[in-house]
């Protein structure tokens, strides 16, 4: 089959996001309102909104996690676009990046020259019990979840996998999560914008306001090894290796190639894109590998003629510590077996030659799924115009990577950016 390329080029011109967080009494609606206005104070040169010609929405499940469903109309309403068309895409916690895909197929088409790419989700509403259960309906719910699998165990189960294949320590599980807050307390977005140890120090000071035993934790590394802190959630996966319950939005606007330079100073261009499904996880004959992630990153490498050590800015969906890992191999940047090694040597860290996840990623920025994926190319849109503040890649990067998974692995979505 020949080289897949688009039918013209696709270029972001403005981003914003919500902070994520838990929103009590604040309406879903309101919550991608702050998105949109920054992503319009995001568009260097300025625009009229009413040149949007159609909206795609990514979200998971409003439908089981507020009750809301038909989302897409409602944003667009509410940020004044109606009567455009919108459309609410769903592929699980890829809502995001599949919504972003079809505004950039329907661009490059030919179809609109300006579209405006959403996703949006209201966790909060329910207690953790629903969530995990709601959650739990994107997997196979006849050979899964009715036999109890809830997504921390099939991620467990991936990580035992993992753990038993290339006699890794599960040490290094703790070594992700720790390395994404400290990315994360730089971000003024993130849901847990706070150190591991700024974590343990409230915890010591909240325990002596009580009038309770202050624990004795020497370092992060002890309070994490707690199981009063940190328990188990699924072995090997405690609570700090899981992405948190979250709400928020994010935003971005597209134009075609020739319109990117008459809206934005320094665009993105959208140079590669691949998307692919698989089976549950019950029916693949790896648990140590996403095979859909495997080929969206194929065909994206492929469409913009680049190889993954091109790539400087890289932003992952670590929902799991064991997925960031798992993807960094996927997506090429360490052999089979190696990704556990490369975080256990700092490689992955803002410090290190391989940055992952500069935002916080999902542990430490938030998981408000159907946002999730495009609050990544808000982090890309930022590293990529050098406007990252303290979590910068040094460098001044130039090419950037979303890679963003529904379910356990069933829908990969991966796309590549690039400033010219």
């Amino acid at each position: 089959m020949s080289q897949r390329k688009l039918g013209r080029g696709v270029a972001v011109v403005g981003a914003g996001m919500s902070k994520f967080g838990c929103y009590n009494g604040m309406a879903t609606r309101d919550i991608f309102v702050e998105a949109y206005r920054e992503m319009l104070s995001s568009v260097d040169r300025g625009f009229d909104p009413h040149d949007i010609e159609a909206v795609y929405i990514g979200n998971y499940s409003g439908d089981l996690f507020e009750g809301q469903a038909h989302m897409a109309p409602l944003m667009t309403d509410w940020v004044g676009l109606a009567p455009r068309p919108a459309t609410r895409v769903e592929d699980a916690c890829a809502s995001g990046s599949a919504a972003l895909r079809q505004g950039m197929l329907a661009v490059a088409s030919g179809l609109y020259d300006m579209v405006m790419v959403g996703g949006v989700e209201k966790m909060s509403e329910l207690p953790t019990e629903r969530v995990t259960d709601t959650l739990a309906t994107a997997s196979d719910v006849i050979y899964e979840a009715a036999v109890g699998f809830t997504f921390p165990a099939l991620y467990a189960a991936m990580a035992t996998a993992y753990l038993h294949e290339y006699g890794a320590d599960p040490e290094v599980f703790l070594q992700v999560g720790y390395k994404n807050h400290e990315h994360g307390a730089l971000n003024p977005k993130a849901q847990f914008g706070q150190r591991i140890q700024e974590i343990m120090e409230a915890r010591k000071a909240s325990a002596a306001r009580k009038g309770l035993p202050i624990p004795e934790w020497k370092d992060e590394f002890e309070f994490l090894h707690d199981p009063r802190a940190n328990p188990y959630i699924a072995w090997p996966l405690r609570l700090y290796d899981c992405s948190p319950i979250s709400d928020g939005a994010a935003v971005v606007l597209l134009v075609s190639e020739d319109l990117a330079r008459r809206f934005s100073d320094v665009p993105l261009y959208i140079i590669g894109s691949g998307q692919a499904s698989d089976a549950a996880t019950h029916d693949r004959s790896t648990l140590t590998s996403l095979p859909a992630a495997r080929r969206a990153a194929r065909q994206a490498y492929e469409m913009a003629r680049i190889t993954p050590q091109d790539v400087d800015a890289v932003e992952v969906h670590d929902c799991f510590t064991i997925a960031e890992i798992i993807a960094s191999e996927d997506l090429g940047f360490f052999a089979p077996g190696e990704g556990w090694k490369a975080a256990e040597d700092g490689v992955t860290s803002l410090k290190g030659n391989r940055p992952i996840n500069s935002s916080g990623g999902l542990k430490s920025k938030g998981h408000p799924v159907g946002a999730s994926g495009v609050g990544q190319v808000v982090e890309i849109w930022h590293q990529l115009r050098g406007e990252a503040g303290e979590r910068q890649i040094p460098g001044s990067p130039a090419i950037g990577l979303t890679h963003n998974v529904g379910g356990t692995g069933q829908t990969c979505v991966v796309n590549i950016f690039e400033r010219r």
